[in-house]
């Protein structure tokens, strides 16, 4: 059987935060994001809301709203969203994932990187 060995974690106040965007620029939002991706994967495809909005199984006007950032739609609404689009959730949520961190990266000179604690399995 193995034992659980723990590695040492930097107390809660000396461990390094993570960048964040200048303060007065606030930082994206998920649903923006993901409907920023949608258009521009619809815009790809040359499809119109409506045409997309028909095979998703959704009205044009929440798809207008979702695209907008203005709807925060469910997992089952962005995987029909997605599934119109012949994408997967893995693929778009991965694309929004990557433009989430390039957007709140940080200068390479101010890079930080986060320990996290972590246990290893010994054999």
């Amino acid at each position: 059987m193995a034992d659980l060995v723990p590695f040492s974690r930097a107390p809660r106040s000396a461990r390094p935060r993570p960048a964040r965007p200048h303060p007065s620029e606030p930082e994206p939002l998920w649903r923006q994001m993901v409907g920023d991706q949608l258009r521009r994967r619809r815009h790809h495809r040359d499809e119109t809301l409506t045409e997309t909005a028909e095979n998703a199984g959704v009205s044009p006007q929440y798809l207008s709203e979702v695209e907008r950032g203005l709807k925060e739609p469910s997992s089952e609404m962005i995987a029909a969203i997605a599934g119109a689009l012949d994408t997967s959730l893995i693929e778009l949520t991965s694309a929004v994932a990557d433009e989430l961190r390039q957007a709140t990266a940080a200068p390479a000179s101010a890079a930080v990187s986060v320990t996290r604690g972590a246990f290893a399995l010994a054999a």
